[in-house]
């Protein structure tokens, strides 16, 4: 594995490490974000055409694992007997067998244990009772009471949780909640650098909850004074791993570089299935508090939203028994929800459901929040993004930016897929967001993986998308001494009179044509014209029956190296009889009409003359 790639481990005791050798040789290159994911190495080796140095040296535990759990320190638990692999039953485990099982993979203190927690087993179990005293080095120094002879039940084979073995702590800043991360791992503590130069607000996070402080803020690379020994961390293990310990690894090297990270100390949002949505927390004299619905109205909520960086409230709710702090009055333009006025606390306990639940707009749902610049259709250009209210390009760290990642923007913005992107440079440089390409890729948000690492930049990236062209127009105009009316289902124009139709699209590029699309119940044709100022003028003879149908305009224009081609709505044209015809039944209905009352007068006539006068 050549020293750029990164690899992710299981239940492997200690952090994997770098090691470099004397002689350059040619080496296998793997993708562990393909390992993660795949079932076999074969599926995730390439032969690189280079030699290296490096090597990776991994230590396993060759008597006790966990599996099945959801990381290298949670599962099934199993030891080794010979060659053979057996599940030991709940009661022939302790508290002090559960602890000495987490130190012997490295992990933290055992928080849970117990039967079933990770599926059933028909396997043989282990069939002796440990009787640990808790400071033994391995599960299987520890003595034992011998054969039990007693059979376990699949539903009893113990699982255990231990807890994540690394300390983090931010330094250097105002308070614990922000500062320079560092982290403890093997009893040392070191800062931290990207083993790829990415982060994102998920991994921020992670380290934000760690601390017990608020929602994530910000984060960003920054420069030490001197070169350290570090830990390396990769943000994007973080994304789907749920311990620090399985996304840090000692690096053969020093850093000039760390991460300066700021979490809120004031306000969190907890329980969410995302970053903005969860049960609203404050914090007061270092302990948190739910705060309860009858606290809080709009106008607090659109501060709380502003101050963890996400949009406008989309609604509150209760949800939950909780403590609440005070009744905050804000008016909406603070910048901190515990800087707007409110009362003294005036209730102890909050009533059932009334705790309040808060959803904020994803900021990237809004289509103010992303822009494709420097071209005329707002679906193709360079990307830029509103974050906290500053307008910045994006550049990209971490695996390549390709054509999946731009296909995340393109849906945000309602540009249909991506046709391609690059990365461009500009002539000077600019302040910029930077943006981890494969976080985009796992979890289709661009807030998400947005952080603050690149304080300017010649770099850019160029999206095209393919909804790039404006819908083009369709119209029906008719000759003068023609008749034609509109009807719900289209246009009527009568036999033997000449009508255009017109394609037409709102300025965007030069060039271009348009093709007619016709269709009836049998055929299909097209006719083409060149745009001329962005339109295109049909005409059609006298119509005919042949004329009766379906009528769409298609644009095509080639831009940007690509063909792209956008089309109208879809209009409909029926032919009703020919004008002489229309004119001989109104003659013959009227001199019907008029033959009819002729009668009707004489006979009127006839029969008033018939009637004897009196005198």
């Amino acid at each position: 594995m050549d020293s750029g790639d990164q690899w992710i481990f299981g239940n492997v005791p200690g952090i994997p490490r770098q090691l470099e050798g004397v002689f350059d040789r040619s080496v296998w290159g793997i993708d562990s974000d393909c390992v993660v994911f795949k079932s076999t190495l074969k599926e995730c080796v390439e032969k690189l055409d280079r030699s290296s140095k490096s090597g990776l040296e991994i230590t396993c535990s060759d008597s006790v694992r966990l599996v099945n759990g959801t990381d290298l320190c949670s599962g099934r638990l199993e030891v080794k007997s010979g060659q053979r692999w057996s599940p030991v039953c709940e009661e022939d485990l302790d508290l002090q067998g559960a602890q000495v099982v987490c130190r012997e993979l490295s992990c933290g203190a055992p928080s849970v244990f117990k039967g079933g927690m990770f599926g059933e087993v028909d396997a043989p179990f282990w069939s002796k009772k440990f009787q640990c005293e808790g400071h033994e080095s391995a599960l299987l120094n520890c003595p034992n009471s011998g054969l039990t002879g007693n059979t376990c039940p699949p539903a009893r084979a113990v699982g255990l949780i231990c807890s994540d073995p690394a300390e983090v702590r931010l330094v250097g800043g105002y308070s614990n909640c922000s500062g320079r991360l560092e982290l403890k791992n093997d009893g040392q503590w070191r800062p931290v650098d990207l083993w790829y130069p990415s982060w994102n607000l998920k991994g921020t996070t992670l380290i934000c909850r760690r601390l017990d402080c608020g929602s994530a803020v910000s984060t960003r690379r920054i420069k030490a004074s001197s070169d350290r020994a570090v830990w390396g961390i990769d943000s994007d293990c973080l994304n789907f791993k749920s311990t620090l310990k399985e996304c840090t690894e000692t690096l053969n090297k020093t850093s000039e570089y760390g991460l300066e990270i700021t979490c809120s100390d004031s306000v969190r949002l907890v329980n969410e299935a995302g970053l903005c949505s969860g049960r609203l927390e404050v914090k007061s004299d270092q302990r948190w508090s739910p705060v309860c619905e009858e606290d809080l109205d709009l106008q607090s909520a659109q501060v709380v939203c502003r101050e963890i960086g996400c949009g406008a409230p989309l609604f509150i709710q209760g949800k939950m028994i909780g403590l609440s702090t005070k009744d905050f009055q804000c008016k909406g333009n603070k910048s901190a929800v515990l800087d707007c006025g409110g009362s003294s606390p005036a209730r102890n306990t909050c009533s059932p459901g009334k705790a309040v639940e808060l959803f904020c707009a994803n900021p990237d749902l809004d289509p103010d929040y992303a822009r494709l610049v420097g071209e005329p259709s707002q679906c193709a250009g360079t990307l830029k993004v509103k974050h906290r209210e500053e307008w910045r390009p994006l550049v990209w760290w971490g695996s390549g930016w390709d054509q999946r990642s731009a296909a995340v923007v393109c849906k945000l913005m309602k540009c249909g897929s991506a046709v391609s992107t690059r990365e461009v440079k500009h002539s000077d440089e600019k302040p910029s967001w930077s943006i981890s390409s494969s976080c985009v890729r796992t979890v289709s948000s661009l807030f998400q993986c947005l952080w603050n690492g690149v304080d300017n930049s010649h770099l850019g990236l160029e999206v095209i998308c393919s909804d790039l062209l404006e819908k083009p127009n369709i119209a029906f105009s008719f000759s003068i001494d023609g008749a034609s009316e509109a009807t719900p289902q289209g246009y009527q124009v009568l036999i033997g009179t000449s009508f255009n139709i017109t394609c037409s699209i709102k300025p965007q590029y030069e060039g271009g044509y348009f093709k007619l699309i016709f269709s009836d119940s049998i055929t299909t044709q097209s006719y083409t014209l060149t745009a001329v100022n962005h339109s295109a003028y049909f005409l059609f003879p006298p119509a005919n029956q042949t004329h009766r149908g379906q009528y769409s305009c298609v644009y095509h224009l080639h831009v940007l190296s690509h063909h792209f081609s956008s089309k109208s709505q879809t209009l409909s044209l029926t032919v009703g009889a020919p004008l002489i015809d229309l004119i001989i039944r109104c003659v013959v209905l009227l001199g019907g009409l008029l033959i009819n009352n002729t009668a009707l007068y004489c006979y009127y006539k006839v029969t008033t003359r018939q009637i004897p006068r009196d005198y």
